[in-house]
């Protein structure tokens, strides 16, 4: 048979022809180099960071085809497995057949060398191949499977939660809206729409968890949100993931608990399946990466109120940009004061003034403080914000009123409050960010496979 019969029969030759002692191997051409006689390509399959060199002679693939063996191209090989000669690996394949299954163009724009990451941004269909985005991508994986296995373990219940939603769960107002109707007519009559009301994308599950919440006492959700906020940073997407439990009975310190613990397991998990991958990270990107995750696994996390937060931080004698005062959030530099010069590990800031959290955060006695909490980490600052819910029906209504929320709007999510309210508590984590923390990767278009971004709608 031609070495370029089509791929089907390719396979299936190989499938019949390999003998027991050798080995198959399909994969991509990393680099190939010719000496004399002999070629030696590196071969990647993507399962793993690794290569294994393939050793071909012109006998046996022929020039023709070595000839058209490029970087990036696919190839399928029979080998026998032996130990390798040269430095830095253990075994390599000595070729006995070799099939080009894709050619690859001279224009392919992957060679031997390293590419920055705003030029392989503009080629995200292809970044996959390289060493970097490979290794995010096995990351983002175990990752993702990391958060099931603990709530599951924990005894959550998965809830899929809506994607379209006629609710704002923040009150920001940046929400992309969802419409059948002729963008041409400004018209406010959605009687016409699909949902017969205005839709949106949601920017949180928050909500609608809560009501399973209500019935099966530990559930969470782990899905796409998205918020159309104009901002061009390396801390802000339009499309990411969250990560959002929610638990009956429980309290803001049973919260912050669960998310300590959380989040100490899923980072335990990735450096026990993926030292491989990270150490790319630790050689190329943060050689302080391991230290850091480190120091989050194995520390007590602080617990302190917003109060005591702002007390630190005007008494620290620091020049910051923007000068800390209560009542206003905390800037990312305070953050960083609070995380990587004062504690020097991860904190807990609870107990934040009215005026700057959301509607749905359980009003503290004092009258100016909610129930919420931060999680701030060394390196990367807000990773989780959560909150008790306000389960109380008259103070709920109050809040909603104070923040300009319709009772209207939201009548099945007051509902829950007249039948049956409990404590209860959650939070949010960005998924993404969650990638940062534990690869160093300092922007977080590089930690998602296609971002999404103003004026960025490719791939």
């Amino acid at each position: 048979m031609s070495l370029f019969e089509e791929k089907n029969d390719v396979v299936n030759l190989i499938n019949e022809t390999a003998p027991r002692e050798q080995v198959i191997v399909a994969g991509w051409v990393r680099t190939k180099r010719v000496a004399k006689s002999f070629s030696f390509i590196e071969l990647n399959d993507g399962s793993c960071l690794a290569n294994i060199q393939i050793i071909v002679d012109e006998e046996t693939a022929g020039t023709e085809i070595l000839n058209e063996i490029q970087t990036g191209a696919a190839i399928h090989v029979i080998g026998d497995l032996v130990k390798s000669l040269g430095k830095g690996q253990m075994w390599e394949i000595q070729a006995s057949k070799l099939y080009l299954l894709g050619r690859c163009e001279d224009s392919y724009p992957l060679q031997k060398k390293r590419h920055s990451d705003e030029f392989l941004r503009e080629i995200a269909h292809l970044r996959p191949r390289t060493n970097k985005y490979s290794a995010i991508a096995r990351i983002r994986s175990r990752l993702s499977f990391a958060i099931h296995t603990f709530f599951h373990e924990e005894g959550f219940h998965l809830i899929n939660t809506p994607i379209i939603t006629g609710s704002d769960c923040e009150g920001a107002g940046e929400m992309f809206q969802v419409t059948t109707l002729d963008p041409k007519k400004n018209d406010d009559d959605y009687s016409s729409d699909f949902f017969g009301k205005k839709a949106h994308l949601t920017v949180s599950g928050q909500l609608a968890l809560e009501t399973y919440c209500m019935a099966l006492n530990k559930v969470y959700t782990f899905g796409p949100t998205f918020r159309s906020e104009n901002s061009n940073t390396a801390r802000h997407m339009a499309e990411f993931w969250m990560v959002e439990p929610e638990m009956a009975f429980a309290s803001i310190f049973d919260d912050m608990n669960v998310a300590e613990k959380f989040v100490k397991s899923v980072i335990s998990t990735i450096k026990t399946q993926s030292a491989a991958d990270l150490n790319l990270f630790v050689q190329h990107v943060d050689r302080g990466l391991l230290e850091r995750l480190d120091n989050i696994i194995d520390s007590d996390f602080i617990r302190i109120t917003y109060t005591e937060a702002i007390e630190i931080l005007t008494e620290s004698n620091q020049e910051f940009a923007f000068k800390p005062a209560w009542g206003k959030d905390l800037q990312s530099e305070h953050e960083r004061y609070l995380t990587e010069s004062h504690f020097k590990k991860p904190v807990f800031v609870y107990d934040w003034p009215i005026d700057i959290k959301a509607f749905y955060m359980r009003r503290n006695d004092d009258g100016r403080t909610v129930a919420a909490m931060d999680l701030l980490v060394p390196g990367i600052g807000e990773l989780v914000g959560g909150s008790a819910r306000e389960e109380r029906l008259d103070v709920l209504l109050a809040s909603m009123t104070d923040k300009g929320f319709s009772e209207e709007d939201y009548w099945w999510y007051l509902d829950t409050r007249k039948n049956g309210s409990v404590p209860h508590a959650g939070f949010g984590l960005g998924f993404e960010r969650l990638i940062m923390l534990v690869t160093g990767v300092s922007n977080i278009r590089d930690v998602i496979p296609f971002p999404r971004t103003p004026k960025n709608l490719e791939f």
